[in-house]
């Protein structure tokens, strides 16, 4: 990829703001140069190896001399905070506090840290942190807050093998609900290339995600056709300094959609020198090569502090046909009963018979890999294949480069203006399934026609071969993203002791979309000709014409019926907010109170943009009738947190926020509040708790979709379990009906609302180890979302049948009329999706944490444990509804009981070296997932659970001067494999929302710094 003119002008900026920041640097003196305070001391303790810690908030517009040629000692780190008007206090172990010079601080110890969620260096109400600690051995319980908070560091991500943002998501054990997987068909047709976080498994809509504290715009497509969500995969993970993760409702601090936790990624502020970083990756099977090459500088000049960088990845694709377990239809582990080659030329009566085309016309199919089928899972005949379902993409086809820039400026008065940027350009290219015709019609009731060549009624499918379409790569589903995210703003002081903080934040995400699609009504003509009227029963006449049917298309022809829809849809999330805070607002017993009080004023809004033959009267592309979608809302918030630490030994914390949202002449607001307590009977020991409340406001689409209709199909539970009872659902003669589903928006939808809380105690014995343990519970109210086909068609026969539900509530009436019946076989003619407010969902559970390091003669070591177990999720899709178990084996949700990671890290002589192991616990089978009747009888050889899985990854490097440094790190040490499912009957053959079958990978990482400080 040859660089643009401001690429190339933004990479001769950072060589040339290296090479003047290099000239005042040695690798044997402490330089730091004059500016911000915390920038200051950050510097200093890399330089020093000394341990600081201090409050972020009370250092904000303080300002050092800095510090020229002198060596690590009391009297320099004393010389680097004259006039400051802060001072260093030492500990026992060895650490420093940083307090303000008329400070009393204790000599022992570190004042108690007030709650995480309290004032920040961002904005006071956006961040996740106020006490910084580098290298430190003060005891964990002494820096803790009331919640519970997981901060993972950009070393830590290296270290772990993990080389993408949704790797680290993943990872983290707090993270177990199924989002998107790139395999997945949703994947490919909602969000292309899209991939969120999902904390409690809630749904990635719960979830907050911020970067540097700030909104960003959501992904421009509904997850699933309903669902907005933050996609983390555009997030440039070269630039992340650290990711703080909050679990549990923080409505109050943060707004809207904070229900389930806020993941806030910092990116890097600080910078010295030029430091490039290369990353090659790939994978021991082959395929998914990877490249990577991140560059970042920065300078302190007087008042001015920037850094600037750039990151540029290329990643190839993986295909399904360069893995052994899912290359082929003959992969699926139940051979004997459920094997069955993909169909490209398929014929049924109305019986579901399939009608032999006889082994010559499979012969001349034009598809090297197409044979005569004969011995498949029903017998059927077709002309199939083995090879075609692995024309997959596991892993897309990405290229593109993010930019990023953080500067300030310090004023001579205290004021200091600063503005955070990151641009984005990537292009994606996947493939989730080849172009396929079939005789659908245009309303979407029925797929079959009378033929009166054959004198019966008919079903066809024409699925499209890569000889026909000229390779595979003409029918990529293909995405181009464009993202901006700004802040801007001036903080500085007033009056005494009051800070305040204007801050203005901008993100936009554009792309375009565009998916191959055939165009219905050419395909019609060509293959089956003009209609000639209507049977008795209202099915279309047609002549179809079976020697088109079965004789292989030129490429020229297939395009004339292959188009493309292409969609241009934005979002974009805009916000003004004004802070003050008071970090010695009066005197209680144990040190001052703080206060933070902010005003928010914001615009969030989106645009489908859809092709418009997509969205018309008529099925102009085949299958397709799509939502178009428009809205944009106002909001304002106040919101205000208060620390009293009431004792030496306790600390109260409460928060208070109102939002409201106005759209459509219509308003909604909501006040959430939430409280925290910090008690340390001794000093090793913290015992905590939180309680708090959250909203979330209605998803955009949901208010403002227009009515789209897609061709759907289910199973019919009702009259399988009334016309054919003895018969299992799957091979009940209704078990694959067609029908039309559709659903648009709502503007009278309530927001979701919850409450939240946790308890737990952090325990640090020695400096060297600590213990966490939390409880946590979020329960849920006025959940909306969008009603899948199966949970509708499950409930209505629940309802019909009296089963586990009241046939006379209002649920049971609201989910009958959602299904269409017609005709004299009462078969189901549509299904109206829609979105609602449902009753309610609830999760519990623990999260365990653990970390100790030792010192010795062979080095450093650093144990980490982190380990969540969900006790119980449930929920009610009414108030009058059956309450769900969603951790039972046919729930039909895939929710692991537990999650696990543990790492081991060593140090010494310039080596390093990290072993990281996670383990995701069991979840149910494919056959357990889905069926609700599960009869041990039907197939006695499938177990109701998959076992626990356990990865591996390792890392070696090793740092060849104070400037370079190379190291190698290996994913899925053993390559280990999903493992085997003989219920699972559809391609991969394994729930690829767990696993993957990529194998062993390896990523070859290469650091070089000109200039600057030597590499950490």
């Amino acid at each position: 990829m040859k660089p643009s003119r401001p690429l190339r002008t933004l990479l001769l900026s950072l060589a040339c703001s290296a090479a003047l920041a290099a000239q005042a640097q040695t690798a044997t003196r402490i330089d730091i140069p004059a500016g911000d305070l915390a920038a200051a001391l950050d510097a200093y303790a890399r330089q020093s190896g000394t341990q600081l810690v201090y409050r972020a908030d009370q250092l904000k517009g303080a300002r050092s001399a800095g510090l020229q040629g002198q060596s690590a000692s009391p009297q320099a780190l004393d010389a680097l905070l004259k006039g400051s008007g802060f001072s260093a206090r030492r500990d026992a172990s060895g650490a420093v506090v940083i307090v303000p010079a008329t400070a009393q601080a204790k000599p022992a110890t570190p004042a108690p840290a007030p709650a995480p969620q309290q004032t920040t260096d961002e904005t006071p109400v956006a961040n996740l942190e106020t006490v910084l600690v580098t290298g430190s051995r003060i005891p964990r319980a002494q820096i803790e807050g009331p919640s519970p908070i997981t901060v993972i560091t950009a070393e830590q991500i290296s270290a772990q093998g993990f080389t993408t943002m949704p790797d680290v998501m993943r990872s983290m054990t707090q993270n177990n609900g199924a989002t998107q997987s790139p395999q997945s068909i949703s994947n490919s047709d909602f969000t292309p290339g899209a991939q969120q976080v999902d904390l409690r498994g809630l749904g990635p809509n719960h979830t907050l995600v911020l970067v540097n504290g700030r909104r960003l715009a959501d992904f421009p497509l509904p997850m699933d056709g309903g669902v907005s969500a933050t996609d983390i995969s555009s997030i440039p993970l070269g630039m992340v300094e650290r990711i703080e993760v909050l679990t549990g409702s923080a409505s109050a601090i943060y707004g809207s959609d904070a229900v389930s936790g806020v993941v806030n990624i910092i990116l890097k502020k600080q910078a010295d020198g030029l430091t490039m970083n290369f990353r090659y990756g790939g994978t021991e099977l082959g395929g998914g090569e990877s490249y990577n090459l991140t560059l970042a500088g920065g300078f302190s000049r007087g008042g001015l502090n920037a850094l600037m960088g750039v990151e540029l990845n290329e990643q190839k694709p993986l295909w399904g046909y360069q893995r052994d377990r899912q290359d082929s239809s003959s992969d699926i582990a139940d051979y004997d009963n459920y094997y069955r080659p993909v169909d490209y030329f398929a014929r049924s009566d109305w019986y579901d018979s399939w009608l032999d085309p006889g082994e010559a016309a499979c012969n001349d199919t034009g598809s090297s890999d197409s044979y005569y089928v004969t011995d498949n899972r029903y017998g059927e005949s077709y002309c199939g294949s083995d090879t075609a379902v692995a024309l997959r993409t596991i892993i897309h086809q990405r290229r593109g480069i993010t930019a990023y820039g953080s500067f300030s400026y310090q004023f001579d008065g205290g004021t200091e203006w600063f503005a955070d940027v990151q641009l984005g350009y990537q292009k994606m290219k996947q493939l989730g399934r080849l172009p396929t015709w079939e005789t659908a019609q245009t309303d979407a009731i029925t797929d079959y026609f009378f033929n009166q060549s054959t004198d019966q009624l008919e079903w066809w499918r024409r699925r499209f071969t890569p000889e026909e379409l000229g390779g595979v790569e003409n029918s990529f589903t293909k995405t181009t993203s464009k993202t901006i995210a700004l802040s801007t703003g001036f903080r500085g002081s007033f009056s005494e002791d009051w800070d305040y903080e204007a801050a203005l934040s901008y993100s936009l995400y554009k792309t375009q979309v565009s998916w191959p699609r055939i165009l219905s009504d050419v395909a019609n003509d060509y293959f089956m000709g003009p209609q000639l009227g209507t049977d008795d029963d209202g099915y279309p006449i047609y002549a179809g014409d079976l020697t088109r049917f079965y004789t292989p298309l030129t490429t020229e022809q297939l395009d004339s019926m292959l188009a493309h829809i292409v969609y241009n849809p934005e979002s974009h999330n805009e916000t003004l907010s004004f802070t003050v805070t008071n970090g010695n607002l009066f005197d209680l017993p144990g040190g001052t109170a703080g206060i933070a009080v902010t005003a928010e004023f914001g615009n969030q809004g989106y645009d489908l943009n859809p092709d418009p033959k997509a969205t018309g009267d008529s099925f102009y592309y085949w299958g397709w009738k799509d939502q178009d979608g428009h809205g944009n809302r106002n909001r304002w918030a106040l919101a205000s947190e208060l620390r009293m630490p009431v004792l030496d030994t306790l600390n109260l914390s409460v928060a208070a926020r109102y939002d409201q949202y106005r759209y459509s002449g219509r308003h909604q607001g909501k006040l959430t509040y939430s409280g925290g307590l910090e008690w340390r009977p001794i000093e090793s020991l913290l015992i905590r708790g939180s309680y708090g409340t959250a909203f979330r406001a209605p998803e955009l689409h949901h208010l403002y979709a227009g009515k789209g209709s897609v061709d759907s199909g289910g199973i019919d539970y009702y009259r399988c379990a009334t016309e054919q009872p003895d018969t299992p659902f799957d091979e009940c003669d209704f078990s694959d009906e067609s029908f039309q589903l559709d659903r648009s928006g709502d503007l009278t939808l309530k927001p979701e609302t919850s409450t939240s809380w946790t308890a737990g105690v952090v325990w640090s014995p020695m400096p060297e180890l600590d213990f966490a343990v939390d409880w946590y519970n979020i329960d849920m109210r006025n959940q909306t979302q969008s009603l899948g086909v199966n949970k509708i068609l499950q409930d209505e026969y629940d309802c019909r049948l009296g089963i586990d539900q009241d046939p006379d509530s209002q649920f049971c009436a609201d989910t009958i009329a959602r299904v269409v019946r017609t005709g004299a076989d009462n078969h189901i003619a549509s299904v109206h999706g829609g979105y609602v407010n449902i009753g309610m969902e609830r999760t519990s559970g623990l999260d365990v944490s653990a970390n100790y390091r030792l010192e010795t003669a062979l080095g450093k070591f650093r144990f980490s444990a982190n380990y969540t177990r969900v006790s119980s999720h449930e929920r009610k899709d009414a108030p009058d509804a059956a309450l769900v178990d969603m951790l039972a084996i046919n729930s039909g949700y895939d929710i692991p009981r537990d999650k696990f990671n543990a790492s081991i890290g060593w140090e010494r002589n310039g080596w390093d070296a990290t072993l990281y192991a996670s383990r995701l616990g069991k979840i149910p089978t494919d056959e357990n997932f889905y069926y609700q009747d599960w009869d041990e009888d039907y197939l006695p050889d499938v177990e109701d659970y998959l076992p626990a899985t356990w990865r591996y990854n390792a890392s070696v490097g090793y740092k060849l001067n104070d400037h370079a440094r190379v190291s190698l790190a290996v994913n899925n040490l053993t390559n280990a494999m999903p493992p085997r499912d003989f219920s699972n009957i559809d391609y991969p053959f394994y729930n690829f929302n767990w696993y993957d079958t990529i194998g062993r990978a390896y990523y070859l990482n290469i650091t070089w710094k000109l200039g600057g400080t030597p590499l950490d």
